[in-house]
């Protein structure tokens, strides 16, 4: 079953919000999918699921336009961080891309420490010496899978 769109926005110039861009951003009910060129098109995706954290910002030259920034983390390995510069609708796209985001971390019964890609006792013990949460990586005991007789 193909992917539900529920909005798209267009990256759009900063002075007039004219949108003579080519960067398009589209949240879906499972992804965050951005479209960027002319003449050749790459399509790269965020999976709502691994969204982090949303940041929303306007400047007072974007406030004059109807625009916004948005930024995303997430734990996605080729954008662990999403610009999405310039958009109209910016708080209505940032309120749906973090609705939809929840929506699929529960649909998919993603726990909050899994998300962050770390253990229960991890988050509590650097969360004691007020480590934020969001910097913490999971090291996984790597060598209990660790096979000493194969080369990669």
């Amino acid at each position: 079953m193909a992917d539900k769109e529920l909005m798209r926005e267009r990256k759009r110039w900063k002075f007039l919000g004219l949108p003579f861009t080519f960067t398009t951003f589209a949240v879906t009910d499972k992804k965050l999918i951005i479209e960027k060129g002319l003449f050749t098109t790459n399509e790269d995706e965020i999976l709502l699921y691994k969204v982090l954290d949303i940041q929303y910002s306007r400047t007072l030259g974007q406030k004059m336009f109807g625009l916004g920034t948005i930024k995303v983390f997430s734990q996605d390995v080729s954008m662990p961080e999403l610009l999405i510069k310039n958009i109209k609708h910016s708080r209505q796209f940032k309120e749906l891309l973090s609705e939809q985001s929840e929506l699929e971390k529960q649909r998919l019964s993603v726990r909050r420490g899994e998300d962050m890609g770390m253990h229960y006792h991890d988050f509590h013990h650097h969360h004691d010496n007020h480590t934020d949460p969001a910097d913490l990586v999971d090291h996984h005991d790597f060598d209990d899978n660790f096979d000493n007789d194969t080369e990669e």
